[in-house]
């Protein structure tokens, strides 16, 4: 057996730096590796309770939204609509009802400028039970109204003010008047 040795032809080479470099880097690529594998399976062991807890309160949602298909069926059935019209009816009522009117005059009696007139007011009651009112205001003069409105703006009672239209006065009214929609902070 002949072991040629040239180094002319096979200059010797210092292999061992990148070999040491390249196996530390390995190691700690594995070693990196190996962390964010235990980083995972400890965060899926924190989370499956968290999963378990989302899926039953899924299962609540869905039970409940049964349950409330079957109580919209029976009252849906004809025998029932009659009845579910009636209360609709009378709970509508009972929230219109339940605007306090001497609140709401009370609170406009310390709003309103000396200058300007309430002539009509309708109040509504939104899906969230929060109270609108409708009002038209008459002054003699615009100042009376533009003083209203920043006093409706300024009110920690009353909230977003909208005004619609002003009239000029003519004839058969002597005064300006504003449409006005104005949320009220009286909550039902």
């Amino acid at each position: 057996m002949k072991i040629p040795i040239n180094l002319a032809s096979q200059p010797f080479r210092r292999d061992r730096a990148i070999l040491l470099s390249s196996t530390a880097v390995s190691l700690a690529l594995v070693a990196t590796l190996g962390l964010l594998v235990y980083l995972a399976m400890l965060d899926r062991a924190q989370y499956a309770d968290l999963r378990h807890d989302v899926a039953r309160l899924n299962r609540q949602i869905q039970a409940a939204n049964a349950a409330e298909g079957a109580a919209e069926r029976v009252l849906r059935k004809p025998d029932n609509a009659e009845v579910l019209e009636t209360s609709l009816l009378i709970n509508n009522l009972l929230v219109y009802k339940s605007v306090s009117w001497s609140r709401l005059f009370s609170d406009l009696e310390k709003t309103v400028p000396y200058n300007v007139k309430v002539l009509s007011l309708r109040p509504s009651v939104n899906a969230e039970s929060r109270v609108t009112l409708d009002m038209t205001v008459g002054s003699e003069s615009p100042e009376g109204l533009i003083g209203f409105l920043k006093a409706l703006e300024s009110s920690p009672v009353f909230g977003e003010v909208t005004p619609h239209n002003m009239l000029t006065p003519s004839q058969s009214q002597p005064l300006y008047q504003e449409h006005v929609t104005v949320n009220y902070a009286q909550k039902l």
